[in-house]
């Protein structure tokens, strides 16, 4: 029989698992925050099942010295991507994604129930995706109903109906009271609804099952998460009202610490609870994910290098991969501006960038006209947070220091999560 090589843990390390839209990530920190591995891969985010794939991938690549230490796990995931899943949190459906807006017509039922500009009126809500789950014919005898982090967390410890009150806001829960609101009794969702808590609670061990086939240890335990949006805000190192992520990945992400809560579904911008302040922001469908139609890495940096950021492109855009949008304009219908197109692609490329700019720029200003703490500083976050041109083009526009992250990464901020627990938001 092997000797067995988990009973002790010397010097304890923290794994922070970011399931984003453009893959998944891991990293794991040590007691000081210093990052002592990491991993990356590509999965489908259309397929729960390569959700699986993805974190048992991402364990196996980590060093075996690595895994054996590691103590605890919290994990991060793309906001309002949800799975409607029987009593052994196996889905009942594919996953319904983030800006998947087929649910307007639930949109409106939520609406005459909800507060004015609750963010849950929106086609693209949790909770307008439960009712909408709920009308489907594989719908007959669900047990719980779950967001993607809080879905990967249950696999690991084997118990589900629990979930963060991050992943659980944009499913109808008052954050500021604690509770689910006295609106949703109309719906009809009570059963379905999970238990919720602060990120970063303890959860539970990973199940010994797990634990063997991760090759992780038994005693490693499992901690509440959140978006990943958040989890990249957590990383960044702001601190301060005023501070402000912006999220550079494949789509555009706002995050502002306020001390004021402002929600307002006709743009789309919700807060999150955070300890005694508020995340307030948005999440737009433009970003990386456009830019990516056009160029690869390679041309990205090349012709990047070639922008001069202190001159107007003369180009009008509002790139958007697909027609839809959710912030700061909030239309389903919103669809590309891309035209004209010029010949010379270090224009067409400069449009573009500025294009995303001003959406960033519309957003913050938003924000702060609806009573959030105006911004003082941004940091960016994601892969675009490196390309130097775009940082002084946005610069400019924005009119305030914009510099990247001390940690640019979501699953850093999924780490340290995992290390203090819910003391981080205290």
């Amino acid at each position: 029989m092997a000797k067995p090589h988990h009973a002790v843990l010397p010097n304890p390390l923290c794994i922070g698992l970011d399931f984003g839209t453009s893959g998944a990530r891991a990293h794991v920190i040590d007691a000081n925050g210093n990052l002592i591995a990491q991993a990356h891969c590509s999965y489908d985010i259309h397929q729960w099942q390569s959700w699986l794939r993805a974190l048992a991938w991402l364990f196996a690549t980590l060093p075996a010295p690595v895994r054996h230490r590691i103590k605890a796990i919290a994990i991060d995931g793309t906001s309002s991507t949800v799975l409607l899943c029987d009593e052994t949190n196996t889905p009942l459906h594919p996953p319904q994604l983030y800006d998947d807006g087929r649910a307007w017509i639930e949109a409106e039922r939520i609406a005459a129930c909800a507060p004015r500009g609750h963010i849950a009126a929106s086609s693209t809500s949790s909770l307008a995706k439960l009712l909408y789950a709920l009308k489907q014919p594989h719908a007959e005898a669900p047990g719980y109903f779950t967001d993607q982090a809080s879905w990967l967390a249950a696999m690991l410890t084997g118990q589900p109906g629990c979930t963060d009150y991050h992943n659980a806001l944009k499913l109808g829960y008052d954050a500021a009271a604690r509770a689910w609101p006295d609106w949703m009794r109309p719906l009809g969702v009570k059963a379905y609804l999970p238990r919720v808590v602060t990120p970063g609670t303890l959860l539970g061990a990973v199940a010994r099952a797990v634990a063997s086939k991760l090759d992780i240890p038994p005693a490693c335990y499992v901690r509440a998460g959140t978006t990943d949006s958040i989890a990249a805000f957590i990383a960044s190192g702001a601190i301060t009202p005023g501070d402000a992520v912006t999220s550079l990945g494949s789509t555009l992400v706002l995050k502002l610490l306020s001390t004021k809560r402002v929600e307002d579904v006709r743009h789309g911008i919700y807060s999150h609870r955070f300890g005694s302040l508020w995340l307030a922001g948005g999440a737009s469908n433009s970003g990386g994910a456009v830019l990516r139609q056009f160029f690869d890495d390679a041309a990205l940096a090349r012709l990047s290098r070639q922008i001069d950021p202190a001159c107007p492109s003369g180009l009008d855009y509002y790139p958007l991969p697909k027609t839809g949008e959710r912030f700061p304009v909030n239309d389903p219908h919103l669809a590309p501006r891309l035209t004209p197109r010029p010949a010379n692609e270090v224009q067409f490329l400069h449009g573009l960038l500025e294009g995303i700019a001003r959406i960033e720029t519309h957003g913050y200003a938003l924000l702060a006209q609806l009573g959030a703490t105006p911004v003082k500083r941004i940091l960016s976050a994601g892969g675009g947070a490196q390309n130097e041109s775009w940082r002084r083009l946005r610069e400019r526009l924005l009119g305030v220091p914009v510099t990247p992250a001390l940690h640019g990464e979501a699953a850093y901020g999924a780490a340290r999560l995992a290390q203090y627990g819910d003391k981080l938001l205290s």
